[in-house]
C-alpha cells in the first residue's frame, strides 16, 4: 500500500504516462519490497537465539510505528512527488518505500511463515516472491490510477496498509502472550478480521463520486443494521448462554438475566463517561469536551463496537474450545453479520465527517478507526475465556444486553421523519437472515 500510494503520486505528477514507465515502476518497487525483507530476515535469523525473547516485542513495536507512520503521512500535507522515472530517482524512491519491510523482514523470525510444508528458509522465499509480485501489480496499476483519476485514493491506501500494519503486530505480541496457543489458530484470526473488512469497505464510500447517501438508503441501511444485530443479540449470544448453563436449570435464567443488565449497565456508562454525537440527530452525549466533532462522531461507533468485539471473541473462543452447546459454523456466521452491519456505521463516520469539509483521507481514517475495537477486543476475550472457561456463558448474556441496549438507543437518532416502511421492512430482513444462517448453517 505504501508503494501504491507513492506510484498513484508518480502517475499524477508524470500527467501521461507510457507502458515502459508504467512497467518500470512496477519492477523497481516490486524488486526492493521483495529484497529488504529477505536481507531483514537474514539479519534476523543469524541472531535468532538471542532476539527470541524479544522478537514479538520487537516485531509489535516496529508494526506499530511503520503502521503509524504511514497513516501519520496519509493525514499530513501532500509532498512533492518527482515526474521523472530515471535510474536515480526510481532508486531513491524504491529505497524510501521499502525500507520499513526492512524491519518487517526481522520480524519473520518472531511471526514465522507457514505457507509450505518445508523449511523456514524456503517459506521465506516464497514470501518475499508473493510480496515482489503483488507490489508490482498494485504499483504498475497506480501509476495508472494517478495518471487517470489523481490522487483521491492515495491517502486511503496508506491508511488501510497502516492499519493492517498495526493489527498484525498486535496480533504477534497477544500471539506470544497468549500460552493456550488459542491465537495460532488461523481461523480465530481471520473471523476477527472480518468485520474490519465491512468497516473498511463502509469507510471506503467517501472515495465514491457520489458519496452522499439518500434518505431512503439510509432508513434500510439503519434497519438492516439493526435487525442484524437483534438477531445476533438474541440468537447468537442470549440464547446460547441459556443453555450453556442448562434448559432445564430454571436457575440458569437468573445469572444470565443479571448478566444481560450488566451489558446494559456497560453500555449506560460508555454513554456517560465517553463524550460523542450522533450524527444524524446532532445529539452530544457524555461530560463536556473540547475534541474535534469529527471525533465525537467517530466515537459513538466505537462505543457501539465494544459489545461487539466482546460478542466475536466470545464466540470464537467457543469455537476454539469445540464447546458443545455452541454449532462450529456460528463463529464465522457471526463474523460475516457483523461486517455487513459494520459497512453502514463505517459510512456513518466517513460520510458525515466529509460533508462537514474534512478531507476524505481524514474522514476515512476516522471511519476505520471506529472499528478497531472489534478485534482488538475480541483478541483479548478470545485470551480471556480461554483461560477461564467458565465465564463464557455469562460474558455471551454480557454481550447480548449491551448489544440490545446499543441497537434500541440508536434507532431514534437516525431515523427519519419520513414514513420509514422501508427501514422497518429491512429490519426484519436483516434479523431474519441472521436467524435463518445460525440455525440453517
Amino acid at each position: 500500500m505504501d508503494a501504491f500510494a507513492v506510484s498513484i503520486c508518480k502517475g499524477l505528477a508524470a500527467g501521461k504516462v507510457t507502458k515502459k514507465e508504467y512497467l518500470a515502476c512496477g519492477v523497481w518497487f516490486g524488486a526492493f519490497q521483495a529484497i529488504m525483507p529477505f536481507a531483514g530476515y537474514m539479519v534476523g535469523a543469524n541472531f535468532e537465539k538471542y532476539i527470541t525473547m524479544i522478537a514479538p516485542w520487537v516485531a509489535f513495536g516496529l508494526l506499530t510505528l511503520i503502521g503509524g507512520n504511514m497513516i501519520r503521512e496519509a493525514l499530513a500535507p501532500d509532498e512533492e512527488v518527482t515526474p521523472g522515472f530515471d535510474i536515480k530517482t526510481m532508486f531513491m524512491m524504491a529505497v524510501a518505500t521499502s525500507i520499513d519491510a526492512l524491519a518487517v523482514g526481522i520480524t519473520f523470525v518472531a511471526v514465522p511463515v507457514k505457507v509450505l510444508g518445508s523449511g523456514r528458509l524456503p517459506n521465506v522465499v516464497f514470501a518475499v516472491a508473493v510480496i515482489g509480485i503483488i507490489t508490482f501489480i498494485i504499483s504498475t496499476a497506480g501509476v495508472k490510477i494517478g495518471s487517470v483519476f489523481g490522487d483521491r485514493y492515495k491517502s486511503g491506501s496508506e491508511i488501510m496498509g497502516g492499519t493492517i500494519l498495526i493489527f498484525i503486530g498486535f496480533r504477534s505480541l497477544i500471539t506470544y502472550l497468549d500460552r493456550s496457543q488459542t491465537l495460532s489458530d488461523n481461523e480465530t484470526i481471520f473471523g476477527m478480521l472480518i468485520p474490519l473488512i465491512g468497516t473498511l469497505l463502509g469507510s471506503a464510500v467517501i472515495y465514491a463520486k457520489k458519496s452522499r447517501v439518500t434518505e431512503d438508503v439510509r432508513m434500510v441501511l439503519v434497519g438492516s443494521g439493526s435487525g442484524i444485530m437483534l438477531s445476533i443479540a438474541v440468537w447468537g449470544m442470549i440464547e446460547p448462554s441459556i443453555d450453556g448453563l442448562g434448559k432445564a436449570n430454571v436457575k440458569g435464567i437468573i445469572p444470565v438475566t443479571i448478566c444481560f443488565f450488566a451489558g446494559v449497565i456497560l453500555q449506560v456508562i460508555l454513554d456517560k463517561i465517553i463524550p460523542h454525537t450522533h450524527v444524524y440527530s446532532e445529539i452530544t452525549e457524555g461530560p463536556r469536551s473540547r475534541l474535534d466533532p469529527e471525533i465525537k462522531v467517530m466515537l459513538t461507533e466505537v462505543i457501539h463496537h465494544i459489545p461487539e468485539g466482546i460478542a466475536l471473541g466470545a464466540i470464537y473462543a467457543a469455537h476454539f474450545m469445540k464447546t458443545e452447546w455452541i454449532s462450529s459454523s456460528v463463529a464465522t456466521v457471526l463474523a460475516i453479520a457483523i461486517a455487513f452491519q459494520n459497512i453502514p456505521e463505517a459510512i456513518y463516520v466517513s460520510l458525515p465527517i466529509g460533508e462537514k469539509g474534512s478531507n476524505a483521507g481524514k474522514a476515512f481514517f476516522m471511519g476505520v478507526v471506529s472499528g478497531v475495537p472489534i478485534p482488538l477486543l475480541g483478541v483479548i476475550t478470545i485470551v480471556l475465556v480461554v483461560l477461564f472457561p467458565g465465564m463464557l456463558p455469562y460474558i455471551m448474556a454480557v454481550a447480548g444486553g449491551a448489544l440490545i441496549f446499543t441497537t434500541i438507543e440508536e434507532i431514534p437518532h437516525i431515523a427519519s421523519e419520513r414514513d420509514n416502511d422501508k427501514g422497518t421492512l429491512a429490519f426484519t430482513v436483516g434479523f431474519a437472515l441472521v436467524m435463518l444462517m445460525i440455525f440453517l448453517m
